[in-house]
C-alpha cells in the first residue's frame, strides 16, 4: 500500500518550492491539504509514496511531475457570479461609467485568477446583458482572464460545464440564455459569450505582459500570499490599471499599506479601487 504520511521536514521543504513557484504560502498546519492534493499524483506517476513524490517536485527530478503538483495546489472550486457584490457594482457602477467615457479603445478587463472560467464568463454575460438595455454602448469590450494552472485553463477554454458545475451560482434564467446542451449531457457556453473571453497562462509573481485594463479583478487569490508579496502584486497591477481604472478585489481582502496608489470607493455594500 502506498505511504501517504509526510515529514515535517518534508513538508517545510515543499512549502519553500510552492511558495517560490507561485507565491502560495501554505503556513505551519496544512500537511492534511499536501497530502489530499498530491496523494493522487502518487499513482499516477506510479512511485511508491508521497515522500518519493516531495522529493522528486523539490529537487526538480521530474518537471512534469512539478507542474503537476503546482497544478493540483493551485486548483480551487470557483462559483458563477462569486459574492454577487463585484457583478452588481459591474452592471450598475462601472459599465455605465465606462459606456459615458465614449473612448475609442476597447474596454478592456482583466480576471487575474480565472480557475476554469466562471468568473470572466460572468462578466461576460453581466457585460451582454447591459448591452441589451443600452444598445450602441461598450460595443468592443476585450476580456483576458489569466490562472498558473494549464488543466483549468483547458476547461476554461473549452466552456463545457457538467451540471452540478452550473448549479453553483448561475439561475435557470441565465442557464438558459447563455448555455447550449452538449451532446455528452454538459452544458456549453454560447459563441457570443465564449468569444469575448481570451485565455492565458500567467503566474502573478512573472511580469505582467498583458498591456492596460479598466477593470482588474483579482479576486480570492492574495489571501494565500505573504504580506510582502500581496504589496508587490498590487503594486504591479497598479501599473497595469489605465488612469482611473479600478481594481476589485475578494470579500476577504483589503488594500492595506497602499494609500497613495489607490483610492477606496464605497459601493454600498462592497468595495473597490479606483487607481491614483
Amino acid at each position: 500500500m502506498t505511504a501517504i504520511t509526510i515529514s515535517d521536514q518534508e513538508y517545510r521543504d515543499f512549502s519553500r518550492f510552492l511558495e517560490s513557484q507561485c507565491g502560495i504560502v501554505l503556513g505551519d498546519s496544512k500537511q492534511y491539504l499536501v497530502r489530499s492534493r498530491l496523494s493522487p499524483l502518487v499513482a499516477k506517476f506510479k512511485l511508491a509514496s508521497l515522500s518519493d513524490l516531495l522529493r522528486d517536485v523539490v529537487t526538480g527530478r521530474n518537471r512534469e511531475l512539478r507542474v503537476a503538483a503546482v497544478d493540483a495546489m493551485t486548483t480551487n472550486e470557483t462559483l458563477w457570479f462569486r459574492d454577487n457584490h463585484p457583478f452588481r457594482i459591474l452592471q450598475e457602477k462601472l459599465l455605465p461609467e465606462f459606456a459615458e467615457r465614449n473612448s475609442l479603445q476597447p474596454l478592456r478587463i482583466w480576471s487575474s485568477a480565472c480557475s476554469t472560467g466562471q468568473e470572466p464568463y460572468s462578466v461576460a454575460m453581466v457585460i451582454d446583458e447591459f448591452r441589451r438595455t443600452r444598445p450602441g454602448k461598450l460595443r468592443d469590450v476585450k476580456i483576458t482572464a489569466t490562472d498558473i494552472s494549464k488543466s483549468v485553463l483547458e476547461v476554461a477554454r473549452r466552456g463545457e460545464y457538467e451540471m452540478i458545475a452550473i448549479g453553483r451560482g448561475l439561475s435557470p434564467e441565465r442557464q438558459k440564455h447563455f448555455f447550449t446542451p452538449s451532446a455528452n449531457g454538459g452544458w456549453q457556453i454560447r459563441p457570443q459569450i465564449k468569444s469575448m473571453v481570451e485565455f492565458k497562462e500567467l503566474n502573478l509573481l512573472d511580469r505582467y505582459m498583458l498591456g492596460k485594463f479598466d477593470i482588474i479583478m483579482c479576486r480570492n487569490v492574495l489571501i494565500y500570499f505573504s504580506a510582502e508579496l500581496k504589496k508587490d502584486i498590487l503594486t504591479r497591477l497598479h501599473g497595469a490599471l489605465n488612469p482611473g481604472g479600478y481594481l476589485i478585489l475578494g470579500a476577504s481582502e483589503s488594500l492595506n499599506g497602499l494609500p497613495n496608489l489607490y483610492e477606496m470607493v464605497q459601493c454600498h455594500p462592497g468595495i473597490i479601487y479606483r487607481k491614483k
